[in-house]
């Protein structure tokens, strides 16, 4: 537990390591002489809130529980690795130059989005477009399909052949059927659009009339197909969700949309030799 906490803050570490003197009481703790302020442990106990918030999770109670001695376990360590020198080294100072600008940047886009927030019209306005996407593209035929998938051509020929004769379309498609996908229930393929299948198939489907059979086995790259044509319909949109539900994925997706814009726009304008 230790370890993943180090390691889910160590770019706090590094922000943390320029301490300023302050009273006493604003002590978490005196390490060696070296005062640790109670605005690092804040500092800390804030960012793994924010970083457990973005992914959905609250902090365990247990986390937070620990921050004191993890605060005290890392100016320990920071004095021990100056005590050896390594704040002198080329890779210390490259590493924390790093840190430095990745913190400086996610402060420059927190501060941009603080000054150019996302509203709930804009949050309303998107859902709108979306919901209307999904309509538009929805648009259509649907269509309500079995099929036996099997290998050899002469085989799907025999099984046409017994159903011309009038057996069951999903007892043969339970009894040899290759598609795993459908087979066990009778090769029901469901509702779909016919662009949902590979051509051959899409237009062998489309060729067909209610409660038609294929006269010959259509090839594809999966084998050969025997379909029955149970029904078409005027395609519809899934409903969509409330906005309440997903207003905050919406929000959230705009952010970074913004963002992603204004390091666009940082970028082209910034003279690079």
């Amino acid at each position: 537990m230790k370890q993943h906490l180090i390691a889910l803050t160590a770019a706090a570490l590094l922000a943390s390591s320029f301490t300023l003197p302050v009273h006493a009481q604003d002590n978490v703790a005196v390490v060696n002489g070296q005062a640790i302020p109670q605005a690092r442990l804040d500092a800390l106990k804030s960012q793994i809130e924010q970083q457990a918030a973005r992914m959905g999770q609250p902090v365990p109670p247990e986390i937070l529980d620990q921050l004191r001695e993890e605060v005290i376990a890392r100016e320990v360590f920071a004095q021990e690795a100056q005590r050896q020198g390594l704040d002198k080294t080329d890779a210390y100072r490259n590493k924390l130059q790093l840190a430095r600008e990745s913190i400086l940047a996610s402060e420059l886009f927190a501060h941009y989005m603080d000054e150019h927030p996302v509203s709930d019209k804009d949050a309303q306005a998107e859902y709108d477009n979306l919901v209307k996407a999904q309509a538009e593209s929805a648009s259509g035929k649907e269509y309500k399909s079995h099929h036996i998938l099997v290998d050899d051509e002469d085989e799907a020929k025999s099984i046409i052949a017994e159903l011309k004769k009038g057996a069951s379309f999903e007892d043969l498609a339970k009894d040899k059927s290759k598609d795993p996908g459908s087979g066990a229930n009778g090769g029901d393929l469901g509702w779909a659009r016919p662009d949902s299948f590979v051509p051959e198939f899409s237009q062998a489907l489309k060729s067909l009339d209610k409660g038609q059979v294929t006269e010959t086995p259509v090839k594809s790259q999966f084998g050969y197909h025997i379909i029955r044509l149970d029904d078409v319909r005027d395609a519809k949109a899934p409903e969509a969700p409330p906005f309440d539900a997903v207003k905050d994925q919406i929000k959230e997706r705009l952010e970074q949309q913004k963002v992603a814009a204004y390091q666009q726009e940082l970028r082209d304008k910034a003279k690079v030799e």
